[in-house]
């Protein structure tokens, strides 16, 4: 929770929980005003007359007196949560991810369902995407068709991809499974020299942007075929996530006449639960663009765990002022 002007009080991933034991302290001294208050009025009946106690004591104490000690009980409790050391998750770029851009450049898509066509869309919002990736993420840039194509080796250089998307142009066939073939090698090339020195290898992710079924080789199965390349993809630690763009009602000229090329998701959907990645389905480039984003926020970005006290040291700073105001105007100890 978030409070204005205090910041996240958060009550989880305590850095210290064995430090809730102080809360014996604040716990033990509310007992200890509760047992003299019970006694000093045992006291008072004991050593006074009922019948004068009104003469005695013409007003009853107001019960406003036990707010200054209430109110420092409640304090030393939030300071007992700050000093537990509370965290929250923190969302911070990552500096060692690698992405790879896949990206379908066969004939099917000369398609101008989405225009100018889903070539040209997929440019640019490609292009937005590595303009908008989080600094020092390698990104790396693979066009497939028939041949597969390594435009760009992952660099945390956004600038090459942006250039070499311009490059891209349409070929014939569909060999899908030859291009996550392609993008695993330059994940476990570039991710060798990330880890020198590290515990972990660094984290990766394959984005795969088609309107189709796979046509090189006929069978997703076969030892190049899309499929098992995502099941290598999936022993590799590398999700591919996967982007279906275009609409049922794409098609292309050829030999001046009109070839039917619906897009066709099943199979990139199949691909992306196979390696472990999400699936997306985009019918313009502003929803192929979101497309990106969501891959941006799970690749480009980490939570981690970070500090959380501040507001919690805050809030107890304020009950204890609240306490020593209360003490002076309540029980009247303000100086003549």
């Amino acid at each position: 929770m978030t409070v204005p002007g205090l910041g996240e009080l958060s009550l989880s991933g305590f850095q210290s929980p064995w430090l809730f034991v102080f809360v014996l302290v604040p716990v033990g001294l509310m007992a200890l005003y509760v047992l003299v208050y019970i006694r000093r009025g045992r006291r008072l009946r004991r050593f006074t007359d009922a019948d004068l106690a009104p003469v005695v004591v013409p007003r009853r104490a107001h019960p406003l007196r036990h707010v200054p000690i209430v109110v420092s009980v409640v304090a030393l409790l939030l300071l007992t949560v700050a000093i537990a050391g509370p965290t929250r998750d923190t969302h911070i770029p990552r500096n060692r991810a690698v992405i790879m851009l896949a990206i379908d450049v066969s004939q099917s898509m000369r398609a101008t369902d989405v225009a100018p066509s889903r070539l040209e869309a997929a440019k640019q919002a490609a292009k937005r995407f590595a303009e908008q990736l989080t600094p020092g993420v390698n990104l790396g840039l693979i066009s497939f068709a028939g041949n597969v194509n390594v435009l760009v080796s992952p660099t945390p250089q956004h600038e090459a991809t942006i250039g070499a998307l311009d490059n891209l142009k349409p070929d014939n066939q569909t060999a899908i499974g030859d291009a996550i073939f392609a993008a695993l090698q330059s994940v476990e090339t570039v991710a060798a020299v990330l880890s020198s020195g590290a515990t972990t290898p660094p984290p990766a992710r394959i984005v795969l942007l088609s309107d189709g079924k796979e046509n090189k080789p006929g069978n997703p199965n076969n030892l190049r075929g899309a499929y098992t390349a995502a099941r290598a993809s999936k022993d590799q630690g590398v999700p591919i996530s996967t982007i279906s763009f275009g609409t049922p009602a794409g098609f292309v000229e050829v030999n001046n006449e009109r070839v039917p090329v619906p897009v066709d998701p099943s199979m990139l959907k199949q691909i992306a639960q196979l390696s472990g990645g999400q699936t997306y389905v985009a019918t313009n480039i502003d929803e192929l663009s979101r497309s990106y984003a969501a891959v941006q926020q799970q690749v480009g970005y980490q939570n981690v765990p970070g500090p959380a006290a501040a507001a919690w040291l805050r809030l107890a700073v304020i009950a204890a002022t609240i306490a020593g105001a209360a003490a002076l105007v309540i029980n009247r100890r303000l100086p003549s």
